[in-house]
């Protein structure tokens, strides 16, 4: 392997990470909630890095502190000790550089999708036209085909169209970082493979960091280009990670057709079952 392609894949050949390749860096993450009965410890000295341009999916048992850790990224939830960085920079609360796309999307009920979707855009590019950041919004809500509901008020779409505006709505910000929480569980499986593809398809031309928490194990493999796996609570930590070799861009059946997909399937199910 040649030293540009060690360099690109952002490690050296004694595999320490270069910094200049780290988008999201966790080190030694630490979350205590106080309790009547004392402190418990959700997270312990977690520790994970995660480079320019990748897709990571996180899965664990429930209540393994999946969901903590990504609140602490997105700057949601305070930090009890350690750190995390964002190109070097520390997360102190929330910021335009992490978008976040939750299970359920959080919408303006009475606004429409264009209004939702604007929103972020007038906040992120003030200094851009009107027209332009209709334009922008616009974009992303045709991106995940809802060109014809940019004037349907949210409450008024289905529960799998809002999340597609809750997608339009992260990617239009242009984040750094792209924060997913579990954001197709609550959807049937039909939707829930329709988004999966609008979802990597525009990640595919965006390239946009990503880290999403999911409880599918289909799901993980498909998406990610490695999954990290959590330990059960308290002090939930980081137990292993696989990495996923299947060359991108994917499709489901070439991912099932794949000789290492039931190998790479097993080592997540020993691991949750374990």
């Amino acid at each position: 392997m040649s030293t540009e392609t060690i360099l690109n894949k952002g490690t050296t050949q004694n595999g320490i990470v270069f910094p200049s390749k780290v988008m999201l860096d966790l080190s030694k993450l630490k979350k205590v909630y106080p309790t009547p009965k004392g402190d418990y410890v959700v997270l312990e000295n977690l520790n994970l890095q995660i480079m320019k341009e990748e897709f990571v999916t996180i899965i664990g048992h429930s209540g393994c502190g999946k969901t903590t850790m990504l609140s602490m990224i997105a700057g949601l939830n305070p930090i009890s000790g350690g750190n995390i960085a964002v190109l070097g920079n520390p997360v102190k609360g929330p910021g335009p550089d992490r978008g976040v796309i939750f299970q359920s999307p959080s919408l303006m009920p009475w606004m429409t999708a264009l209004e939702n979707v604007l929103l972020g855009v007038n906040q992120v590019f003030p200094h851009a036209t009107k027209a332009q950041r209709k334009d922008i919004a616009k974009y992303y809500l045709h991106k995940v085909g809802l060109d014809g509901a940019f004037d349907k008020k949210a409450i008024e779409l289905s529960q799998g169209m809002q999340q597609r505006v809750g997608i339009a709505r992260a990617f239009a910000i242009k984040p750094k970082v792209l924060l997913l929480d579990e954001p197709f569980g609550m959807l049937d499986s039909l939707t829930r493979g329709e988004l999966q593809d609008i979802l990597i398809e525009i990640w595919n031309k965006e390239k946009i960091t990503a880290v999403m928490i999911t409880h599918d194990v289909d799901e993980a493999i498909f998406l990610a280009d490695r999954v990290v796996m959590m330990t059960s609570g308290p002090r939930a930590k980081i137990g292993d990670i696989l990495d996923i070799e299947f060359e991108r861009p994917r499709t489901r059946k070439s991912v099932l057709e794949h000789d290492d997909y039931y190998t790479y399937r097993k080592h997540l199910i020993d691991f949750l079952e374990h």
